[in-house]
């Protein structure tokens, strides 16, 4: 029988850490405990616990808006069929393309932010998500531009 571990909560010190990575994710340990004013090892072990625990899923790369002009974003609502969520959930973040994914309320259940290299990338995303066992429905709107 497999015991059954508590979710792990970050702590103040923790949420500064992810706050800082997220403004700078190259950011070295040594800069991270400056600004945290604690010490080196302090900051790894706390990286260490929160990728351990899942809170931290991995670094990524932000580029410029301007960087790909042929990048296609969009948001997309996604209705849920019955009980099927955690499998749809489940399904949708193996979805490279998906780059967040939010539960919601109202008339959809989840709410998958998408980018893709090109229309016909975005097409193919779009025709793989609706497929998906447990997607009841979907609406989609490209993201044009920001303001």
């Amino acid at each position: 029988m497999q015991k059954a571990t508590a979710k792990y909560i970050p702590d103040d010190l923790d949420r500064r850490i992810i706050a800082h990575l997220r403004a700078d994710g190259r950011a070295s340990l040594a800069k991270l405990a400056d600004a945290m004013g604690v010490a080196r090892g302090t900051v790894q072990s706390r990286l260490d616990r929160l990728v351990e625990t899942g809170t931290l899923l991995g670094f990524t790369v932000r580029v410029r808006e301007d960087y790909d002009a042929q990048a296609v974003h969009a948001v997309m609502m996604i209705e849920v069929a019955g009980k099927s969520t955690t499998h749809v959930i489940r399904k949708l973040r193996g979805f490279p393309e998906i780059q967040a994914l939010h539960t919601t309320n109202g008339n959809w259940d989840l709410v998958a932010n998408i980018s893709a290299a090109s229309l016909s990338d975005f097409d193919r995303i779009l025709r793989e998500v609706r497929t998906v066992d447990g997607v009841a429905n979907s609406e989609t709107s490209l993201l044009l531009s920001s303001v």
